[in-house]
Formats: structure tokens, C-alpha cells, sequence
């Protein structure tokens, strides 16, 4: 019987592939977004994957949100927490609302996702989660105090709940990804990526599609011996 998996913030970017590796894998995948509809049809469309939208910010949405698609996929033996967003300004002018909303999204959504699934996957005997953190989650980035915070608080969540889940048959791993050719990086002004590429030993920028082949490593039945890791993905840039 296909496994389900739920890819937050999978509609788009590295969660697009991360949806579309996993559809790839024979499992059922349920794309997760947030509030771009038309971008979601036209996903869905595309895909053939199901997109369900709630806001991993909020716990009961997020209860709500895995328990449809439990009731039209069936029980969730995959995660990624993928969700995430940037509201990046030096501390000096970055506001508590800015601090907030990238707290409660890209760190509290893993807690409020995993929280969802984790006592049935744990009640099975199975489970795999998978959550994206960031290089700027390993060393720090000029200006992202919040998105730093965030990703680097992901790192260790991943080790306190492989923990947890590790007599139960789950595991619980990270994926810390370099800087990616997304729309996200895409924003980021020219002279700017340029130096950042210059900085990468790869000489390059990676593709969403290599984080997802990531993914798709920890999430595989085979991988049952790997729990509680960080995989970094990005070229060399950081190495630890």
C-alpha cells in the first residue's frame, strides 16, 4: 500500500520538487500551501499532486489540515517541513512582528505539523520526517536574526524529537540547504547573489530538484538507521 506524505510548502520551489520526488517514490503526497491559490491549481494541475491549504503558523489549522487529508489519503507515514518564509531587516529595525511571524512559521510550524502526526506514526511503528533547515541556520547571515533563529532552533528540534520517535520506528532527520535557484534567492539582488555564488566552491547555485533527491534518501524505507541527522546540501559552502 502507497505511503502518504504531507510536504509543507509544497506547491512551490524546493517543495515543489520535494512533492514531485516523493510522487516519483509511488507514495500519495498531499502539497501543503499557504495563499496562492492560482499557484496551487496550477501545481495540482501540472502535477496531478492534491494541494490543501492552512497555515502551518497555526496549530488547530494544522490539526485540521492533517486530519483531511487523513480522511482522503489516509494515515500520514511521511513529513517535511519544509514552510518557510523571510522578513529580513538588520535587528535595529526589524519589528517583534517580523521576529514573530518567522518564528511561528518556519520554526512553530514544525512543531505544530510533527505535533499532528507524530502519535499516529508512533501508535503504526513507522514514520519518517524530514525538516528543511538552512545553511544561515548553521553560520549565521547579516540581517536574517529571525530567520537564523528559526532555522538554527530547527537543527536541534530534529535531534530532540529523533529521539523521541526512535524506539517507535520513526525517524527524524534535517536537511540544511545552501543557496538554491528559487524564487526566494531570485529576489535577492544581482551584485549581492553574485558574491554569494563567489563564495560557493561549486561555483554555482543548487537545484530544488537535488534537495529533494535529499529528501527522498531519508524518507525511504531502507533508511531506517538514519536518524537525528543534519545532511547539508550546499556545494561546499559550509562545511562542519
Amino acid at each position: 500500500m502507497a505511503r502518504v506524505a504531507i510536504v509543507t510548502g509544497g506547491t512551490r520551489g524546493i517543495g515543489e520538487a520535494i512533492s514531485i520526488a516523493l510522487k516519483d517514490m509511488g507514495m500519495k503526497v498531499a502539497a501543503n500551501y499557504a495563499g496562492n491559490d492560482e499557484r496551487a491549481r496550477e501545481f495540482t494541475e501540472r502535477t496531478g499532486i492534491p494541494a490543501f491549504r492552512w497555515d502551518v503558523a497555526d496549530y488547530d489549522a494544522c490539526q485540521e489540515g492533517v486530519k483531511k487529508v487523513e480522511s482522503e489519503l489516509g494515515p500520514v507515514d511521511v513529513l517535511v517541513n519544509n514552510a518557510g518564509i523571510t522578513r529580513d531587516s538588520t535587528i535595529k529595525r526589524q519589528s517583534h512582528e517580523q521576529w514573530q511571524q518567522v518564528i511561528d512559521t518556519n520554526l512553530g510550524g514544525c512543531f505544530n505539523m510533527a505535533k499532528a502526526v507524530f502519535e499516529g506514526m508512533a501508535g503504526r511503528g513507522y514514520g519518517r520526517i524530514v525538516n528543511i533547515g538552512s545553511i544561515n541556520g548553521q553560520a549565521g547571515q547579516y540581517g536574517q536574526v529571525n530567520y537564523a533563529a528559526a532555522k538554527s532552533g530547527i537543527h536541534g528540534f530534529t535531534k530532540a524529537l529523533a529521539q523521541e520517535g526512535a524506539r517507535s520506528g520513526v525517524t527524524v532527520n534535517a536537511i540544511a540547504p545552501g543557496y538554491i535557484d528559487t524564487d526566494m534567492v531570485a529576489a535577492v539582488p544581482q551584485e549581492v547573489l553574485a558574491k554569494i555564488v563567489a563564495r560557493i566552491p561549486v561555483n554555482r547555485l543548487g537545484k530544488a530538484e537535488e534537495i529533494a533527491r535529499g529528501v527522498a534518501f531519508l524518507v525511504d524505507e531502507n533508511a531506517g538507521f538514519v536518524t537525528g541527522s543534519t545532511l547539508s546540501i550546499n556545494g561546499g559552502q559550509h562545511m562542519y
